[in-house]
């Protein structure tokens, strides 16, 4: 735990009130944790200066996993307009929402490479008859994929076929690696609940998956991986940290169910963790290995 967390780390909760915290993102210009509030179809941003708390956007397309692109922009996944949203001075623009002739089920999560390539995960959460983490809809391309779309190019194409329903993820330091979280078992009985590795063939295509950790109690959702390596999992009750191997490390209890988790901070060495209708936060002696990178 030494090289983990400093010795004085305690985890607070910096603000209540949400009905399911998800996709957090630090913006390092604002000195702001964005995140959504999914079912309440709203975005929220933490003021770290101040402390406060306010509605980014109300109506908001039942918003979920965002990241930064290598100029800084946020490209979020958006489970009610089927897409890969980036966002601008005018509201989000689509940059992606279908394949092969069908939209996406319901982009859930997102990383970009050191190429600026977009990959992705595409559940179906977002389409469910419920409506509560977007609209009720139907599956139009027959599965559940990870894909990398080109910007430049405007190539996309399925990188990962062979999961139940491919949910958070992460790439290793070197992008040897992507990381991606199976939360198949929510809706399939028997389904994986956790994270498998992929290699990363020439940039943009994986190969050789494999199951790395069945992440418990639950299972992993959001997760990263920072400057050593190491796996940072979401659970039901915690923070798990895993080595690239999948041993674990170390665990920091939460006292809500965790949805997802970044590294932000004036000095990226900051978790903050969306767990159900909080936002938590602990200082670490660690960074995220995308933020180092940058």
């Amino acid at each position: 735990m030494t090289d983990l967390f400093p010795p004085d780390a305690v985890l607070e909760r910096l603000c209540t009130g949400a009905t399911w915290s998800e996709g957090p993102v630090w913006l390092p210009s604002l000195r702001r944790l964005r995140w959504s509030d999914l079912p309440a179809n709203r975005i929220l941003e933490y003021d770290e200066a101040t402390g406060a708390t306010s509605v980014f956007r109300a109506e908001a397309g039942f918003p979920n996993g965002r990241t930064l692109d290598l100029q800084g922009r946020v490209v979020q996944c958006s489970h009610g307009r089927r897409a890969v949203e980036r966002e601008s001075a005018g509201g989000p623009q689509t940059l992606v929402d279908r394949w092969a002739g069908g939209r996406f089920n319901s982009p859930n999560d997102v990383v970009v490479a050191s190429d600026g390539a977009i990959w992705f995960t595409d559940p179906p959460y977002g389409i469910h008859e419920s409506g509560r983490e977007g609209h009720p809809g139907r599956p139009e391309y027959g599965g559940c994929f990870v894909f990398r779309f080109d910007e430049a190019s405007g190539t996309i194409e399925p990188v990962v076929t062979d999961m139940v329903h491919p949910n958070g993820l992460a790439f290793s330091p070197d992008e040897s690696i992507l990381y991606v979280a199976d939360t198949g078992y929510l809706q399939v009985p028997g389904a994986p609940g956790g994270i498998r590795a992929y290699d990363v063939v020439g940039g943009t295509r994986c190969s050789g998956g494999r199951d790395l950790v069945e992440v418990r109690p639950g299972a992993t959702d959001g997760l990263r991986v920072d400057v050593e390596g190491r796996i940072w999992s979401s659970s039901a009750d915690s923070v798990q940290v895993f080595t690239p191997s999948g041993e674990r490390l170390a665990a920091v209890p939460v006292p809500e169910k965790v949805a997802n988790l970044c590294f932000g901070g004036d000095d990226g060495r900051t978790l903050y963790i969306t767990a159900s209708t909080s936002l938590y936060r602990i200082r670490t002696a660690t960074t995220d290995a995308r933020q180092a990178a940058r």
